[in-house]
């Protein structure tokens, strides 16, 4: 009988503390979903479940319905699912409306406007550092002034890599190294002014159509980040990598504006704020996996090479032209923004 009452005062000890727990979760959820409107949103993205910007926009997705007890929940397509694996199309469903949200690359974006480019001018950025300062500051006030111009808000920006070339040719070390070698790109004319530039024969191809057009013998090279080309698997059928940082690439994360404005002022804070939670955490997470992914590469046989600063310097002499051709292009306000050829005062660091 003592044993009995002993095991019952126990057991009311443990499950009194857990259930007024429970409850106190409960009233918590209720009040955080009493504070927003139900709404459900659709968001798109160009990459893979793998990528980076689907990580993103995961973690995004988290901390909305977490901060809104539920009630306001979003939807998510990656792959260009809703359209086809058709990126330029997406894009388009953006700036209609037909979707709410949606990740994709500057270079991608400038199929709008070319002046969503202008950080994607090679050589502008030294270091994962210095490209979150500038764009968390006046870079960004740039996006969002363009982006309001074709109906989106611009809510964040997060890395996709400082970009590297990989092919099945040959090791690259010189631009004579590239005559003639069709690598795929990004739509932007940066990207195809570059390699042209350099002797390559650049092919714009979607991402979804990338591995199968290697494997087919299509494309024989093509230039991304270590992350994205381990979530694309690339490492697997491509022979060589030329390490060159030669640009600086972001996600960029809008949403309709007219779906947006709609929404009341409490959650578009939220939005807003969970973006920014969402990139910084992706940035980080980006910044810390990219050296064990160069590591996992090398051990797997992808052959690694690190161009010499005299090697490098050779390339960059070879685009110059194209620099101050970009750069006028643009125009000064959009170099002003983003600090091309100006006097940066960061602190250096190690990163890529």
């Amino acid at each position: 009988m003592i044993r009995r009452c002993f095991a019952s005062i126990f057991f009311l000890l443990i499950i009194i503390p857990i259930l007024s727990g429970c409850g106190a979760q409960r009233k918590e959820t209720q009040k955080k979903a009493e504070e927003y409107e139900k709404v459900r949103l659709v968001m798109i993205a160009n990459g893979t479940e793998q990528g980076i910007e689907s990580l993103t926009a995961k973690k995004f997705i988290e901390l909305v319905s977490v901060a809104s007890g539920g009630n306001v929940s979003i939807e998510f397509y990656p792959n260009d699912e809703l359209n086809g694996g058709n990126t330029n199309e997406a894009v388009r469903s953006l700036t209609e409306g037909s979707v709410d949200l949606g990740a994709y690359v500057a270079g991608t974006m400038s199929m709008l406007d070319p002046r969503l480019e202008v950080s994607t001018i090679p050589w502008s950025f030294s270091s994962y550092k210095e490209a979150r300062k500038i764009i968390d500051s006046t870079g960004g006030d740039y996006y969002a002034k363009i982006l309001s111009e074709y109906g989106l808000v611009y809510l964040g920006s997060t890395h996709n890599a400082m970009r590297q070339l990989t092919n099945n040719r040959n090791p690259i070390h010189k631009p004579e190294d590239l005559q003639g070698l069709r690598i795929r790109v990004l739509g932007g004319e940066v990207y195809r002014l570059l390699f042209s530039t350099l002797g390559a024969t650049p092919v714009p191809l979607s991402w979804s159509e990338l591995n199968i057009a290697i494997r087919q013998g299509y494309i024989e090279g093509q230039e991304n980040g270590f992350f994205l080309m381990r979530s694309g698997k690339l490492n697997e059928i491509q022979k060589y990598m030329t390490v060159w940082n030669y640009l600086y690439e972001n996600y960029l994360f809008v949403a309709n504006r007219k779906t947006f404005e709609q929404l009341p002022p409490k959650t578009q804070k939220l939005l807003r704020d969970k973006m920014h939670a969402a990139c910084e955490w992706s940035r980080d997470y980006l910044e810390n996996t990219e050296r064990k992914i160069r590591a996992q590469f090398e051990a797997d046989g992808l052959e690694v090479i690190d161009l010499t600063p005299e090697e490098l310097e050779v390339f960059k002499e070879k685009v110059k032209p194209l620099r101050e051709q970009l750069k006028a292009k643009y125009g000064e306000e959009a170099c002003k923004a983003f600090l091309i050829d100006m006097e940066k005062n960061f602190e250096k660091d190690d990163d890529k």
